[in-house]
């Protein structure tokens, strides 16, 4: 798995979450956190790169985060695991995957 796509980084190991991760973040925290944790973009950066966030850069991705990091999918289907609040498509086939 290369580090360029897993744990939203780029060459170089620098974080960078860009404005459509930004944007599904802003729009769907609710749906996961009790209150709105970020208001801003910056808020949201800061807050993804406090929470080690992953962002995959498609499906086959985000099932090989999880089994790396240790999430039991056993006997969930492929649209149960997508449809968990933790991970949010981006609109552009990468996926935002949050502390699952």
């Amino acid at each position: 798995m290369s580090g360029k796509n897993i744990l939203g980084t780029y060459p170089g190991g620098i974080y960078m979450y860009d404005d459509k991760t930004v944007r599904v973040f802003l729009e769907r925290q609710l749906e996961l956190y009790p209150e709105t944790v970020a208001e801003t973009a910056d808020e949201v950066r800061d807050f993804l790169e406090d929470t080690f966030a992953a962002v995959a850069k498609d499906r086959s991705e985000v099932m090989e985060y999880l089994e790396e990091v240790g999430v039991d999918t056993e006997g969930l289907s492929e649209e149960e695991i997508f449809d968990m609040p933790e991970i949010m498509e981006i609109g552009d086939g990468r996926y935002l995957i949050l502390e699952v």
